[in-house]
């Protein structure tokens, strides 16, 4: 059997309604895709992309932070209770194939600096502020050639994840119109 695509969804755990609707449909998207949806599993853009993907029929995974089982939102499929804190940052970063970010604080820009060292192509969903939006179409630093991708818009989104899954030679499901 062959491995599901897997995506890291990251940003904001007090975002506003607004991109806490852009985070769940995120998260249909990439159910809709067959793509498996990793986050910190806990609130805001975490528990948002979780939710739209077990409405849409999707796996999410939450790393947890904390020890406990208890502590994930309830759209997690999957619970991983770490106990390491903040350093979680660098198994949720590295658990995905790529990373989506909306908005974000110093967690984010954390998760975004691990993909980033780490190879991970990097999509930020723009107009929801924090570091997604700041550090969107930018090179970081010497490591890379290929900046972090700008998405406009959902539709945006949706072309260059089945964009990034070709090239990373992932399987995906067929998108239905």
């Amino acid at each position: 059997m062959t491995r599901k695509p897997q995506a890291t969804v990251i940003g904001d755990s007090n975002p506003s309604p607004k991109a806490l609707a852009a985070a769940e449909n995120v998260g249909r998207i990439l159910a809709s895709l067959g793509i498996t949806v990793i986050t910190g599993g806990r609130g805001g853009i975490m528990e948002a992309a979780c939710r739209g993907t077990v409405s849409a029929g999707g796996i999410t995974v939450g790393i947890l932070p904390t020890e406990e089982f208890s502590d994930a939102n309830q759209w997690c499929t999957v619970v991983i209770p770490t106990g390491l804190s903040h350093a979680r940052n660098t198994v949720t970063a590295l658990a995905g194939d790529f990373v989506v970010a909306l908005g974000g604080g110093a967690g984010t820009l954390s998760e975004i600096s691990f993909a980033w060292i780490h190879n991970k192509p990097i999509l930020t969903l723009q107009g929801y502020d924090g570091w997604a939006d700041k550090l969107g179409g930018t090179l970081l630093d010497h490591r890379r050639t290929d900046p972090i991708i700008v998405c406009n818009d959902l539709k945006d989104f949706q072309n260059k994840v089945v964009s990034i899954c070709k090239k990373l030679n992932l399987t995906i499901a067929e998108i239905s119109n």
